[in-house]
């Protein structure tokens, strides 16, 4: 029997961890030196294990609140991407496929805040 957890059903957790896989042979050639490398390994890992543990709670205010850290571990790694690419460590061309995953994670990571709390305001609400 193929049992799996619920998280592991959510696109944005799949996405996410193909983020990851993308990420991989990146952070492999980068100079640990760099002072980008930890921070964008440790940020980037940090987004499926928040949408893991979000995904658990038993409460819209308690999935929001991780889900809202995955929406900032995305944000910031998509940041480190662009200080790698301004210290040299890689082309924008080469980064480019990583932040459309990322902006695909962070939309729909969006959309579960959205899907999750009836007290948030909403892009487009007048308020």
């Amino acid at each position: 029997m193929n049992r799996r957890f619920d998280h592991e059903k959510l696109e944005v957790y799949q996405v996410s961890l193909a983020f990851i896989t993308w990420l991989e042979p990146i952070l492999q050639k980068l100079p640990k030196s760099l002072s980008v490398t930890d921070p964008l390994d440790r940020a980037s890992t940090s987004i499926p294990l928040n949408i893991a543990e979000g995904n658990g709670k038993f409460t819209g205010a308690d999935r929001c609140r991780y889900f809202d850290n995955a929406r900032g571990s995305a944000l910031e790694s998509g940041a480190a991407l662009d200080v790698v690419v301004a210290k040299g460590g890689c082309s924008g061309e080469e980064v480019l496929s990583g932040k459309e995953r990322l902006w695909s994670v962070v939309s729909m990571l969006v959309a579960l805040i959205k899907a999750n709390s009836d007290y948030r305001l909403h892009e487009g609400n007048p308020g």
